[in-house]
């Protein structure tokens, strides 16, 4: 295994996605990540779908269950079990990092509050993930994504207009505290360099939503101004959006006073008219401005717009559906699709990981980004090697048997 993490291991009880989507951002820098699931069923996106993999003779597969797993080892332990847990109690000792998205209180409860689990190991990180926060009044709700989406203000700016409240295409929510949650991860990992012991690092649903507010969230905390949606519009910036054409759509932004200028060069428009001299004019009179350009595009075919927009220096762009995303030359020239072989659904293409590394030198830089990826685990797989790996240490129980999980125990 390779990455900048080699040689971390990650204990990973979480489920569904933000958890699993932490994991495997850690699996995907050469962390080793031990995926602890329920027994007989696992983790619950084993179940989500269609689409499903379904290969003869053998266990059903869901996707998504393989876009957040990768890169990971699979145990099934009975929580509730004590020879089960005493594997996790070994498990924890050998951790660097210990990841968890029960409902607060839920892991306490079981036995591993976070005072057990510093004193089984006390350079533990602990990484914590709730749907919105682990106090204050509304702490100990459950998180699913597009609720969180709602709340947290994301769907309001959203959709065609105040009427037309939508989630984003993906469980961004999800995704996001995920991402805040690898990031805390390192965080930690960095500061136990020089302190000698791990820490408790907390996010939400909420939190990681609201984190992103950006400039929307700027705009009412300074300015008083709560916008919505509007769109396919930026509300601060003009040109910038989706404009149709003939035959289809393309988008095009205009983020400086000089593209809007190399912009109506290029179609015969007057930079200077009344009203759309400046980017605050424009937005302020953003249907007229979307009406001119859809007027000088009307004629217009996709593809060749795009070409006079790239002649012309203004950045600009087409719709891709997910099949041309993933057949784009740019795309794979990134590494943003890997072939990995599944023990059961044989060869996969999965979405790749979004990082890269490079060692500079006088001759060139080389890329150090890890190659070796493994595939989703199929349930249990690696259990007993686990368990050898454990007992060669130090006694640790045989596996009790598939029993009862913590039902609805996990906050996300």
């Amino acid at each position: 295994m390779s990455g900048p993490l080699d040689g971390v291991l990650v204990v990973d009880l979480t489920r569904a996605l933000a958890g699993p989507h932490a994991g495997m951002m850690l699996g995907d820098l050469g962390a080793r990540v031990i995926k602890v699931e329920s027994p007989g069923s696992g983790d619950d996106s084993r179940g989500w779908g269609p689409p499903f993999v379904e290969p003869e003779g053998a266990g059903r597969e869901s996707t998504y269950f393989f876009s957040a797993n990768r890169n990971k080892e699979s145990i099934t332990l009975d929580l509730k079990d004590d020879a089960d847990k005493e594997v996790l109690t070994e498990l924890v000792r050998r951790a660097d990092v210990l990841l968890e998205n029960f409902r607060p209180g839920t892991l306490a409860r079981l036995g591993f509050g976070t005072d057990v689990l510093a004193e089984l190991n006390p350079r533990l990180v602990q990484l914590s993930i709730s749907g919105f926060g682990h106090d204050g009044p509304e702490g100990q709700r459950a998180g699913y994504d597009q609720i969180a989406q709602g709340e947290a203000g994301l769907m309001s700016l959203t959709g065609s207009g105040p009427e037309d409240p939508q989630k984003v295409g993906v469980p961004i929510g999800d995704l996001l505290a995920g991402m805040y949650g690898a990031y805390g991860v390192l965080a930690a990992l960095y500061e136990r360099e020089r302190t000698g012991v791990g820490q408790v690092v907390r996010t939400s649903l909420l939190a990681a939503v609201v984190g992103v507010h950006a400039f929307q969230g700027t705009a009412y905390t300074v300015a008083g101004q709560v916008n919505r949606g509007q769109g396919n519009h930026h509300p601060s910036i003009a040109p910038y959006g989706l404009f149709r054409c003939a035959g289809g759509s393309v988008q095009l932004s205009c983020g400086s006073e000089g593209l809007w200028r190399r912009l109506c060069t290029e179609f015969g428009f007057d930079p200077d008219a009344e009203g759309l001299a400046t980017n605050g004019e424009r937005v302020g009179n953003r249907q007229r401005v979307i009406e001119l350009l859809e007027t000088a595009f009307a004629e217009i075919p996709a593809e060749e717009l795009l070409a006079r927009l790239a002649a012309a220096g203004v950045p600009a762009g087409k719709v891709r559906t997910l099949d041309e995303v993933y057949a784009w030359e740019q795309t794979l020239s990134q590494g943003l699709a890997i072939s990995v072989d599944h023990p059961t659904a044989g060869p996969l293409t999965l979405p790749g990981p979004p990082l890269r590394f490079f060692a500079p030198g006088t001759g060139g830089e080389t890329e150090t980004t890890r190659r070796d990826h493994t595939p989703p685990p199929v349930l249990g797989a690696d259990g007993d090697a686990i368990r050898t790996w454990l007992r060669g240490a130090e006694g640790v129980p045989q596996p009790a048997g598939e029993g009862a999980d913590v039902e609805d125990g996990h906050a996300t």
